[in-house]
């Protein structure tokens, strides 16, 4: 009776719960949530966000060819409605960081993206270019809180072995939303209704709906965002331990359906980062008036220039303005370079060749500029948006493969071979006289952006969370103004020294490619470990 008294013992289930009488890790805790509907939902708003921006900054490029009668604006004021976005997130993006290192990643997520469709609806009702400029600058300055704070935020929900896979789904997300700009802007754009609002004398017409819809993405995400809570990580470093525990038996419940019973984890291990920054955090928290703002943000970006940090800056800060010299300073003359390569109509003729045509037409462009606008000049050709459709189907599924094989391979072979890749397309532009394969190598220089959500992944591996999201704010500040300096480069030089502008473009990004060898930790792959369970501990 006794000894089956103890078989029965024996096989008495044990309790449902997870009970940690001992404390662990916060990424050991992470991995007890699972990945499931959080992390899912995550990595589809972050992606979303991350296409808002290219919605903002890009989207304004189709708006501007139609757009020219009613702002009546000058080849001037194009070139500089064209970069306004990026100056206002070039401008922002230290504030940005800064306020999401002390303040916290949400309280900068939110506000910023119901600001940034303010200032989108609003320019939809702009009457002439000054106006227009003023709130697609505000639309850049407040989308760059979003955009780089949520790379912050998405990686904080997942531990080291999800976090750069569910980065590069993110950016899965935002190639898919890229592909539909083109689709958008077509449907959109390609109208032909218009109606007169009497109060503020204007004719509304197809652009300004366009305005709108790129605006919509950061409402209906700020939307999505606001019953999520503050990122674990960060509330753990700021010394609220409970709360990062009652966040990460939030995310367990909902990833897990409740069907499992509650995480019971008893305490997390303080690292080395929380002792670093209970002071920042008292300051932080005491911080009143502008000049004391000021030393503050100050004090939280010193640290980025100073050993240990500052070779790991400058080597992200030169790579994502490399990237950005040519993906999005090469991409603002996409369409029209592309569509000079057709208007020619020759078996054997390169890009260059090919532009050299624009003299004589220039003149005759700015004759036609003084015309009256017609119907048809508030339509794009559909050349347009076929080539940038392809180019933005490359980019969804160049996301999905990197997503996949990231953690596989690692982070720098995917750089060297993105960066050869687009740097020698770059180069041979120069000299391949066969118009198909000139628009291909075109393509794929441009496909240089694969690069900036891997450098932003290696990033947040070399920064601690204290400093995390400045960091990708300050790489990302140096990008957009590498955007700047590469449309006013190409604008500058297309027309006298063609060649330099593909030898340059090609050239940096090989560049980038043999710096991506001095990235810290870069050789080092991210190896799949069994999950935390009972039974491991």
């Amino acid at each position: 009776m006794s000894s089956a008294m103890e078989n029965a013992i024996d096989v008495i289930p044990e309790p449902k719960h997870v009970n940690y009488q001992r404390s662990i890790t916060l990424d050991d805790a992470l991995s007890l949530t699972k990945f499931g509907k959080v992390n899912y939902f995550l990595i589809i708003v972050a992606g979303t966000i991350l296409a808002a921006v290219l919605l903002e900054t890009l989207g304004i490029s189709y708006v501007i060819p139609v757009a020219r009668c009613d702002l009546e604006m000058t080849t001037q004021e194009k070139g500089v409605l064209s970069a306004v976005s990026f100056a206002g997130i070039i401008v922002s993006s230290h504030l940005w960081g800064f306020l999401a290192d002390t303040r916290g990643r949400k309280k900068v997520i939110v506000p910023t993206l119901f600001l940034t469709f303010f200032c989108s609806f609003i320019s939809s009702f702009s009457t002439n270019f000054w106006l227009i400029t003023v709130l697609r600058f505000f639309a850049g300055f407040f989308i760059s809180g979003s955009s780089a704070t949520i790379y912050a935020y998405v990686g904080e929900f997942h531990n080291r072995r999800n976090g750069s896979r569910a980065i590069m789904g993110a950016s899965f997300v935002f190639g898919i939303g890229c592909l539909m700009l083109p689709a958008i802007a077509y449907f959109v754009i390609n109208q032909e209704w218009e109606f007169t609002i009497p109060l503020v004398g204007m004719i509304y017409r197809p652009w300004r709906l366009f305005l709108v819809v790129c605006g919509m993405p950061s409402l209906v995400c700020g939307l999505a965002l606001l019953r999520f809570p503050e990122s674990p990580k960060f509330v753990f470093m700021q010394g609220k331990k409970d709360e990062a525990i009652e966040t990460i038996q939030w995310m367990h419940k909902l990833n897990t359906s409740g069907k499992e019973a509650k995480l019971q984890i008893v305490s997390i291990i303080d690292e080395t980062e929380a002792q670093q920054t209970k002071a920042r955090r008292k300051e932080a928290g005491a911080t009143k008036g502008f000049v004391a703002l000021m030393k503050l943000m100050w004090n939280q970006t010193a640290p980025l220039f100073m050993t240990p940090y500052l070779n790991k800056t400058a080597i992200v800060c030169v790579l994502q303005f490399g990237i950005y010299l040519t993906s999005n300073g090469m991409y603002m003359f996409f369409p029209y370079i592309v569509n000079r390569i057709a208007e020619i109509k020759m078996d054997r003729t390169t890009a260059c060749n090919a532009v050299r045509f624009i003299p004589e037409e220039l003149t005759a462009v700015n004759v036609t500029e003084v015309l009256e606008c017609d119907a048809q000049s508030q339509k794009l050709d559909i050349s347009t948006y076929e080539h940038s459709f392809i180019l933005e189907l490359m980019y969804a599924l160049g996301f999905a493969v990197i997503g996949l094989v990231i953690n596989a391979v690692g982070k720098l072979p995917i750089l060297v071979f993105v960066f050869v890749s687009c740097g020698v397309s770059g180069i041979l532009m120069v000299y391949i006289d066969v118009p198909a394969l000139v628009i291909w190598l075109y393509l794929i220089l441009l496909t240089c952006g694969f690069c900036i959500s891997v450098v932003n992944a290696a990033t947040i591996d070399l920064f601690p969370t204290n400093l995390r999201a400045m960091a990708v704010c300050i790489s990302l500040m140096c990008g957009r103004a590498g955007s700047v300096v590469g449309a006013n480069m190409v604008g500058l030089l297309l027309d006298s020294n063609c060649e330099l502008t593909f030898w340059i473009s090609g050239a940096s990004l090989i560049g980038c490619g043999v710096l991506s060898f001095f990235i810290p930790n870069i050789y080092k792959r991210t190896i799949t470990e069994p999950r935390v369970s009972v039974s491991s501990r």
